[in-house]
């Protein structure tokens, strides 16, 4: 067994070793949740190479080094509340990949360069094999998001100069998104059975939910707060926050650019909004309302 001498160095590989055995622990746990059995084994295949790494810094530190146990549970929790590839992927950005991490210790230890090898390997092999329902259906949920943030904030940005109340203007709201999810949610339905998609219906649901759940966390403001001016600034900082969560969130589970993807969105989301405040002005002097 070697032992390091140099006391920056084994602190270095002492938070390597600890990495390794943790992310043991991650994989191995992630792979008893995995109902997809491929996906399990890989799973497992990985978690058996990280500790084999371990055992490997183990035998160079001479000491055995406890998991970090916090990480394994909040890692495992957001897989399950986010999803496998969110996860696995987010932590691969977060923290980079062992494989890069080992490069500036090759010149030390020569053995690293196998190891390192053996990581990129499995690395590559764990983000490919990755295949999950949520994302399987992303297009519905965006054509459902979008469509929902883009109508109803232009929509409730209209109503709130053409109408009166708070209460009124989330009446108006909800009528008109609850009434356009179901109707968004039979397009996507008759679009999907025309061209012989055998998963139609339920990417109509996906369709359908994600609209619902915009329009009731758009709507919501105007639910809580009585004056329609504040409740409206709300609603459009709720709906910033939905693209960027979603964006985010889309663009680690599936490697896009999340700069362009979010300005865009937001972009056409508050553009809308704004364009149709400025009809609700109009129009509201155009036909002499005073409601």
């Amino acid at each position: 067994m070697t032992v390091i001498a140099d006391e920056e160095l084994l602190k270095a590989v002492k938070a390597m070793q600890r990495n390794e055995i943790t992310e043991y622990h991650i994989y191995t746990r992630l792979a008893a949740r995995c109902r997809d059995a491929h996906n399990a084994q890989v799973l497992r295949s990985v978690g058996d190479a990280e500790k084999r790494h371990a055992d490997f810094w183990q035998s160079k530190t001479g000491v055995n080094i406890k998991p970090d146990m916090f990480k394994v549970a909040v890692t495992v929790l957001k897989a399950r509340l986010l999803g496998l590839t969110f996860t696995l992927k987010h932590m691969e950005k977060k923290e980079g990949t062992a494989a890069k991490r080992y490069e500036a210790y090759v010149g030390r230890f020569p053995e690293l360069r196998r190891i390192s090898d053996d990581e990129a390997e499995h690395e590559r092999e764990l983000l490919a094999m990755l295949d999950e329902e949520l994302l399987r259906y992303v297009g519905s949920i965006v054509l459902g998001l979008n469509d929902a943030l883009v109508e109803l904030t232009g929509a409730l940005a209209g109503f709130t100069l053409a109408l009166g109340s708070a209460k009124v203007i989330s009446l108006a709201g909800l009528v008109t998104g609850i009434s356009a999810a179901f109707s968004m949610a039979a397009s996507d339905y008759l679009s999907g059975k025309a061209d012989g998609d055998p998963r139609a219906f339920k990417s109509a649901l996906y369709t359908g939910g994600a609209y619902l759940i915009t329009v009731t966390l758009l709507i919501l403001p105007f639910l809580l707060i009585p004056n329609k001016f504040p409740a409206l600034a709300l609603t459009l900082t709720v709906a910033v926050i939905i693209i960027f969560l979603f964006n985010y969130y889309l663009a680690t589970a599936k490697d896009l650019n999340f700069k362009m993807r979010f300005l865009e969105m937001t972009f056409i989301s508050l553009g809308v909004a704004s364009l149709s405040f400025g009809i609700g002005w109009v129009l509201k002097n155009i036909l002499g309302v005073d409601a």
